[in-house]
C-alpha cells in the first residue's frame, strides 16, 4: 500500500468571480436588487442623512456613533489634517507631468517615515494610523495639484470637514455650501464597495501583517491601472469629444460598431442599476442647475438611453461622477486621487477587520503547465 499522500486540488474561477475570499461585516453588494450596505445601513438612507466623517465612524466601529464620539473623531482628523513640510519638499522635486495617481502612493509610502508608531498594529494604534490617513489623504492630493499647477499649497482649515477642506485646499478659496455636501455625499458613495480590487489588495497585504501604510499603498497601486479607477475620467473624455448632445446618438452607435468600450456601464456584481449611479445622476443635473450649464447632464442621460436601447446596460458609479466632478472645477486626471481620498475609510476598515481575526491570505492556483520534462544541458538544446 502507498503511503504518498494525495494533495488537495485547487479550483479556479476566473477573476476569482463569485469567490467568497473573505468574512465581512464593512459592507455587502447584491447585483439582483442593486443594493449596497455599509455596516448594515443601506447606502441610500446614509446619503440622505448621514455625513463623511459618521460613515467613517461607522466603517471602523460597526455601529453610528453617539454626538459626543463623532465630536472627538472629527477634532483627531482635524487635528491630523497636516502633512510634514519634507513631503512637500519632496513633491516639489517629482517631475510637473507625474501622473497624481503615482504622486499620492509614493507620498503615501514616504508619510510612514514620519510615524514612528506605524509598525504597532495594535487596534488603537491602528485606528490612530487610520485617522492619520485618513485625514492626511486629501491633503496630500491637493497638495500635490497645486504644486504641479506653480502654486503654493493651501494649509488646511481644522474647523472645515475632509469634503469642505479638500476643496478649499485644491482651490484656494472656501466652497459654496451646496457643493461641500454634494461633495460630503460623493464620498459617502464611493466610500466602500466589499472586495473591489483595490481592497482585496489592501486585505492581502496586512494578512501579512504588513502595516497599514504598506497595506494602502498597495491599495492605492491597484487602483490605478484602467479596469479599476480612471472610469469617470474616461467618461469625461468622451463627453469632451462628444461636444453636443445632437452629437450622442452617431458617436455612441459608432463606437459600439467598432467593439469600443464605453465607460461608465455595466458592472462584474449590479444586474441593475448602481445604487450609487441614482444619488450621481441627481447630483449631476444639481451641479448643471446651479452652473447654468446643463449639456454635460443632458449628454450624459443621452449616452445612458442609448446605451441601455443598444446594450441594456446600466451606468454605473463612474459613469454621472464624471460630470459632476467637471461641473465642480476638479480637473480630471484627479478623478481617481479622489475616489481614494473617499475609499481611505473602507480600505482601513477591512485592514482593521483583517488585523482583528488574521489569517494569512494564500489561495491556490490550478497548474496548466507542462510536467515530467528531462532537463537539458545548455550545450544540447
Amino acid at each position: 500500500m502507498s503511503d504518498k499522500v494525495n494533495a488537495p486540488t485547487a479550483t479556479s474561477a476566473a477573476g476569482l468571480r463569485g469567490v467568497a475570499a473573505a468574512t465581512s461585516s464593512v459592507s455587502d453588494v447584491n447585483g439582483e436588487k442593486g443594493q449596497l450596505i455599509y455596516q448594515g445601513y443601506d447606502i441610500h438612507d446614509l446619503t440622505a442623512h448621514s455625513t463623511f466623517e459618521e460613515v467613517v465612524f461607522l466603517l471602523w466601529n460597526k455601529r453610528l456613533p453617539k454626538c459626543a464620539e463623532l465630536d472627538e473623531l472629527k477634532r483627531s482628523l482635524a487635528a491630523a489634517y497636516a502633512i510634514p513640510q519634507e513631503l512637500i519638499d519632496l513633491m516639489k522635486s517629482f517631475p510637473r507631468d507625474a501622473d497624481p495617481i503615482d504622486v499620492l502612493r509614493t507620498t503615501i509610502s514616504a508619510l510612514e517615515f514620519y510615524d514612528q508608531a506605524a509598525r504597532d498594529i495594535s487596534r488603537d494604534a491602528s485606528v490612530k494610523t487610520a485617522i492619520k490617513l485618513t485625514a492626511q489623504l486629501p491633503t496630500l492630493v491637493a497638495t500635490a495639484e497645486r504644486i504641479r499647477r506653480g502654486r503654493e499649497p493651501v494649509k488646511p482649515d481644522p474647523n472645515l470637514n475632509i469634503a469642505a477642506n479638500f476643496l478649499y485646499m485644491l482651490k484656494g478659496e472656501k466652497p459654496s455650501e451646496h457643493d461641500a455636501r454634494l461633495f460630503d455625499s460623493s464620498l459617502i458613495l464611493h466610500a466602500d464597495h466589499e472586495l473591489n480590487a483595490s481592497t482585496f489588495t489592501a486585505r492581502v497585504v496586512a494578512g501579512t501583517l504588513a502595516d497599514m501604510y504598506a497595506s494602502v499603498t498597495a491599495a492605492i497601486a491597484a487602483l490605478s491601472g484602467p479596469l479599476h479607477g480612471g472610469a469617470n475620467t474616461n467618461v469625461m473624455r468622451m463627453l469632451l469629444e462628444i461636444g453636443q448632445v445632437e452629437n450622442v446618438e452617431g458617436h455612441i452607435k459608432k463606437a459600439l460598431a467598432e467593439k469600443r468600450k464605453i465607460m461608465g456601464f455595466g458592472h462584474a456584481v449590479y444586474r441593475t442599476e448602481d445604487p450609487r449611479a441614482t444619488h450621481l445622476r441627481r447630483f449631476s443635473k444639481e451641479m448643471g442647475e446651479q452652473e447654468g450649464v446643463m449639456k454635460w447632464y443632458e449628454m450624459s442621460r443621452k449616452v445612458e438611453e442609448v446605451i441601455m436601447r443598444e446594450k441594456g446596460l446600466y451606468a454605473n458609479v463612474d459613469f454621472f461622477s464624471a460630470s459632476t466632478y467637471y461641473m465642480m472645477g476638479i480637473p480630471l486626471d484627479l478623478y481617481t486621487p479622489i475616489f481614494a481620498v473617499s475609499r481611505i475609510s473602507g480600505w482601513t476598515g477591512h485592514i482593521l477587520e483583517q488585523y482583528a481575526d488574521n489569517k494569512l491570505i494564500r489561495p491556490r492556483a490550478e497548474y496548466v503547465g507542462k510536467r515530467d520534462l528531462a532537463y537539458v544541458p545548455i550545450d544540447q538544446r
